[in-house]
């Protein structure tokens, strides 16, 4: 079958195609901005790309066409494709239809920490032999793609993301994942521009807690108001609480103060039947975020019969995710570290967890504020406060965002600068860093390939 993806260098899209050619399907794909590491691994699959979207592109004509969410009417190739009478799903739909039935599901969702958390779940499955399938929001570095179906019958981790589905589907994309055991790792606004508020999104959520069986697993972080109110509209599946709660089933105490090492704490049974098991993590990330996400995987890989002391273990061979805090060089002892960060708790907390591992030199934040709901500005007065632990930050205003950043420099708690033309940026961040600072870039897009222009940049001023 040929299968034609429109939005393939999307993280979820590109993650499809790689299934599809897994499966025997010859795959092709459009998409108007096309950027590492997806262009990368599509590439490197031998996976037909067009670049921008035209009728053109579905010639050869394709037996289905598979959709991404950020398509819409209007558009010349989808217009193109309604036209021509073409099949055409969504890509939730076309997973769920093509890769999910028979397979133990594991979904991860969450407003933050989805992408380390569903990759942690599939590095300790794999490291107790279970090979498991896997679609990740980014490519997890212990694996090297973002997408594989696995061992046939073995279980499938996929992110479960609460965005929409497709122009035609306007339901969460975890709704169609149906799993066994579901991780609800937080929840707080975001996308304003499908979700009116924060009741909205709560909603969806426990549209996703409505399908998980009762023979599954529900675990939910503790101390997250918006997910106790999503339970309390009903569930009807086994509930373990996981974080710092007393009461919670699974627990973790830092041993270090940058969270490099953790010990968890997992109660089974209640009163004279409670049975406590213990393990110590010690691992290459830091952050508090971090040992939760940790916690979490290890959570849900126990309900999928990995000991916690095996999967303890196994977390000190784990490697983050591309764009999560992923080191992209080091020139004269400058640090350039690249995190997908673009929420402000999102940037609070990669801030936070790498000033307390951070002994010496300074952290310098740059931030490019470009996801849908940072162009609507309906976070804006939370961006000040969230660099608070860095030392500087550099604020980068893109086309198309609408709103200026001045005030958030204004109202800044470290010093603050604002710029519009990515060579200036880059010659005062080369201009101000000097040995032991750590250049923190956080955008969910591709950033102008700032970090390699950095580490040029740096190389001649300092190498």
């Amino acid at each position: 079958m040929h299968v034609h993806i429109l939005g393939i260098c999307g993280t979820f899209m590109g993650s499809l195609a790689l299934l599809a050619r897994e499966l025997g399907h010859t795959v092709s794909g459009s998409d108007a901005g096309v950027y590492p590491p997806m262009s990368t691994q599509l590439e490197e699959a031998g996976i037909a790309l067009c670049e921008g979207y035209a009728p053109a592109n579905l010639a050869p004509r394709p037996d289905l066409v598979v959709i991404g969410n950020a398509l819409s009417r209007g558009n010349p190739e989808v217009e193109a494709v309604l036209d021509m009478g073409l099949p055409y799903v969504s890509g939730p739909q076309w997973l769920a239809q093509q890769v999910l039935p028979g397979r133990r599901v594991i979904a991860v969702a969450g407003t933050h920490g989805k992408t380390t958390t569903a990759s942690l779940v599939a590095w300790l499955l794999e490291s107790a032999g279970q090979a498991p399938g896997f679609l990740i929001g980014g490519v997890p570095r212990n694996f090297g793609v973002s997408a594989r179906l696995g061992a046939p019958g073995a279980p499938f981790v996929v992110e479960a993301d609460e965005y929409d589905t497709a122009f035609f589907d306007k339901r969460s994309k975890f709704v169609h994942y149906r799993p066994e055991i579901a991780v609800l790792g937080n929840l707080e606004f975001d996308h304003a521009d499908i979700f009116e508020d924060l009741a909205a999104i709560e909603r969806q959520f426990h549209h996703l807690v409505r399908t998980v069986p009762g023979r599954g697993r529900l675990l939910v972080a503790d101390g997250e108001p918006a997910l106790d109110r999503v339970l309390a509209m009903g569930a009807w599946t086994p509930v373990a609480r996981f974080g710092r709660d007393a009461a919670s089933a699974w627990r973790y105490e830092l041993e270090r103060e940058d969270a490099s090492r953790f010990r968890v704490i997992h109660q089974q049974g209640e009163g004279d039947d409670r049975v406590d098991e213990d393990a110590v993590v010690d691992w290459p990330l830091t952050g508090d975020y971090n040992a939760r996400n940790a916690l979490a995987a290890l959570a849900a890989a126990h309900a999928c019969g990995v000991d916690l002391a095996r999967g303890a273990a196994a977390l000190s061979r784990f490697e983050t995710p591309r764009r999560r805090q992923e080191l992209r060089g080091e020139v004269a002892g400058i640090q350039v570290i690249d995190d997908f960060a673009h929420h402000p708790t999102a940037i609070a907390a990669t801030l936070a967890g790498l000033r307390a591992a951070t002994a010496r030199g300074r952290l310098l934040a740059v931030i490019e504020p470009r996801s849908n709901t940072m162009r609507l500005g309906s976070l804006r007065d939370r961006l000040a406060e969230c660099v608070a632990a860095a030392d500087i930050a550099y604020w980068f205003q893109p086309a198309g965002l609408d709103w200026s950043l001045a005030p958030v420099i204004a109202a800044s708690p470290v010093p603050g600068h604002l710029e519009q033309d990515l060579d200036v940026l880059v010659a005062a961040l080369v201009a101000e860093a000097r040995p032991y600072d750590r250049i923190v870039v956080m955008s969910n897009g591709g950033f102008g390939g700032i970090h390699e222009r950095l580490l040029v940049a740096l190389e001649a001023a300092h190498g």
